[in-house]
């Protein structure tokens, strides 16, 4: 049997994504791949650490959310290939939301403006968006 939603419900669904990970989270970029799922131990080393606007996200419109103002951090922590993200709560305690991250137009779930990061450096997210599609 395949389930399908109304674009009405699929906005629901992603709006409450961005609900339950709260206001201001912390994102994170890391080196390497991705942990098995958001309750596995962080890995990789981190390069970038940002806190995102009160409100980081856009309201969803058909099936698809966005990232809503600059999400930059103006001193990376360390120098690597970024390699995935995890978003956590304010506390940066308990990680919602992860994924890949490539270079503009790389395709990952998150690109950046250079995945090539360097201590000290600027690194600015360029693309990122949420699609809750139907099978």
């Amino acid at each position: 049997m395949t389930i399908q939603l109304s674009t009405s419900a699929r906005n629901a669904q992603l709006d409450a994504l961005e609900t339950t990970v709260g206001t201001t989270p912390i994102l994170r970029i890391r080196t390497g791949a991705m942990p098995a799922s958001c309750a596995t131990a962080d890995s990789g080393t981190v390069l970038a650490t940002m806190t995102l606007p009160s409100d980081w996200m856009a309201a969803a419109a058909s099936g698809i959310k966005a990232k809503s103002g600059t999400w930059q951090d103006t001193s990376a922590d360390a120098t690597g290939t970024a390699g995935h993200y995890r978003i956590y709560d304010a506390g940066g305690t308990v990680c919602h939301v992860q994924g890949t991250v490539t270079i503009t137009s790389g395709g990952g779930d998150m690109e950046l403006d250079n995945t090539s990061i360097a201590t000290g450096q600027t690194v600015t997210v360029s693309t990122y968006s949420w699609t809750a599609g139907n099978p």
